[in-house]
């Protein structure tokens, strides 16, 4: 009888389902062996890493010894300009000094990716497999934490910032209760959220997200608010109590010190920017307000109009209140429906993201943060393919030594993912539906 029973139970309605977790599970477990494999392989080559980190402390050495850290003749051991903002030189200084981040930041770095990992939150219930997913993705997914753990980028500590804004904000609402008692958490990480992208100054949009938050729309305006006033404080403190340095920070963002490396809008990175500049430059046009345009026209097409239309599509097929403006609908379905307002929020956040102007490789690992929160709500299918394509392809071409700068591999590879996630999010509705019917 036991036999006709599990035969019975192999055969019946749950069979595909256990076939199906089998070989994701299967997937899953080989793309962690292609992940860890492609970290161990670099950690172990004879190389000298931790570029980055050495530009950094050789920065807040320079200030300390009362030289300008913004021209590099200043810096001891690089040709690499120092990028971020005055007051992060007295920021950075306690994480720069005695030399053990630099003497064991490999370990360390990897601590914290792990931990970021382990911050995020989820958008429903939270099981062991979801956690591993999220540590996975945010280990490997576009090989953006490979570029930070060669190069020592400080994107590690802007990442740890961001798991934890992310996980203070995405705080699941009380059913029933029409007070927030969490708001406070929700300013707190608001604030962090607009201080961390001071540290890159091209994703200031990304707050603009918040107003997609399952909140009345005074409380997200006054979360934007609070991000944008914490995107600003850093500037303004630079501005007010470092006017010397200021100006030189001013001058080596704009490319305007002669003889060392620029940082400027447009260079070798990963950007839609720069694939548009390339487009342009083949078809013989040099002009820069054709490049912006093209430019527009590609973050438009490829990311922000799918995301609206999707979101539209989506709050379409679901009932809401009716009366006052398209925007009241608009406040009044993301409350009626927080979990699909907090994947619209940070699906958002992921297309702002993307659209940067000045996507560097390092930064496809705080991407890699926002990606790792939806992905653990993906059907077997569309998991199956974002594994595929944003964490085995990359991987791959790396173990195989292929050089991704300069290439517009990683930023294909996150467009991909973006349009996985984009399409299992339209077809939500349907699935709920057809999951409702099921006996």
């Amino acid at each position: 009888m036991s036999d006709v029973t599990d035969a019975a139970r192999w055969l019946g309605p749950s069979a595909p389902a256990a076939r199906r977790g089998i070989w994701l599970s299967c997937l899953i477990a080989l793309t962690a062996l292609v992940v860890f494999g492609n970290l161990a392989s670099y950690a172990l080559l004879d190389l000298r890493y931790g570029w980055d980190l050495l530009v950094n402390c050789a920065a807040v050495d320079a200030h300390v010894a009362g030289l300008d850290p913004y021209f590099v003749k200043n810096l001891k051991g690089t040709n690499f300009s120092y990028p971020y903002l005055p007051v992060t030189l007295d920021v950075f200084r306690p994480v720069c000094a005695g030399g053990l981040l630099v003497d064991h930041y490999m370990s360390l770095y990897f601590v914290l990716a792990v931990l970021c990992g382990l911050l995020l939150p989820g958008l429903g219930r939270t099981r062991p497999r979801d956690v591993a997913l999220r540590v996975l993705c945010v280990l490997g997914a576009f090989v953006g934490f490979e570029w930070v753990h060669v190069s020592g980028n400080f994107a590690i500590l802007s990442g740890v910032l961001t798991a934890i804004a992310l996980m203070l904000l995405l705080r699941a609402p009380t059913a029933g209760v029409p007070e927030d008692p969490g708001f406070a958490l929700r300013l707190a990480g608001a604030a962090l959220l607009g201080l961390v992208m001071s540290f890159k100054l091209v994703f200031f949009l990304v707050p603009a997200a918040l107003y997609l938050l399952p909140l009345p729309r005074g409380r997200k305006l006054l979360l934007i608010t609070v991000a944008a006033f914490s995107f600003a404080l850093p500037i303004l403190i630079s501005w007010l109590f470092y006017p010397d340095l200021f100006a030189s920070w001013l001058l080596a963002i704009g490319g305007r010190i002669p003889g060392q490396h620029a940082v400027d809008l447009v260079e070798i990175n990963p950007s839609l920017l720069l694939l548009a500049q390339n487009l342009t430059h083949h078809a013989g046009v040099e002009s820069r307000p054709v490049v912006l345009a093209t430019y527009a026209l590609a973050a438009l097409a490829l990311v922000l109009v799918p995301f609206a239309l999707s979101v539209l599509r989506v709050a379409a097929s679901r009932p809401v209140r009716e009366g006052g403006s398209r925007l009241s609908q608009l406040d009044r379905w993301l409350i009626d429906h927080p979990r699909a307002a907090m994947r619209v929020t940070v699906l958002a956040m992921f297309a702002l993201y993307l659209c940067s102007p000045r996507l560097k490789e390092y930064a496809f690992f705080e991407l890699a943060l926002y990606a790792a929160i939806l992905v653990v709500d993906l059907p077997a299918r569309p998991l199956a393919a974002f594994l595929s394509v944003g964490l085995i392809a990359p991987a791959l071409t790396s173990l195989t030594r292929t050089t991704l700068e300069g290439t517009f591999i990683l930023l294909v590879a996150a467009l991909a993912c973006f349009w996985i996630l984009l399409l299992d999010f339209r077809a939500e509705p349907t699935r709920l539906e057809m999951e409702g019917a099921s006996p």
